[in-house]
């Protein structure tokens, strides 16, 4: 391999890896040291509180379904039973 290829390689791996790096949303930092992105972590903490608020929203709305539901199947056995009375 000649000097030329051995430069074009080092050229070419350097970008690749920070191609990858800024995929990965992995930054440095003045003393070349790899951190995270604070933030994508930012972004990333919010979307699990929304998306926990959404589950709770979800289970309390089940439950007023299954109240609902419970409730009529009652309602409908008295329905029955005040008929067979008559």
């Amino acid at each position: 391999m000649n000097p030329f290829e051995m430069v074009v390689m080092i050229v070419l791996i350097a970008t690749v890896g920070t191609i990858i790096r800024a995929k990965l949303g992995v930054g440095r930092d003045h003393k070349g040291h790899g951190f995270r992105d604070s933030r994508r972590d930012d972004a990333v903490i919010e979307e699990i509180r929304r998306l926990r608020d959404e589950v709770k929203s979800l289970k309390e709305r089940q439950a007023v379904i299954e109240r609902i539901t419970v409730e009529k199947e009652n309602s409908l056995e008295r329905e029955i039973e005040r008929l067979r009375d008559k």
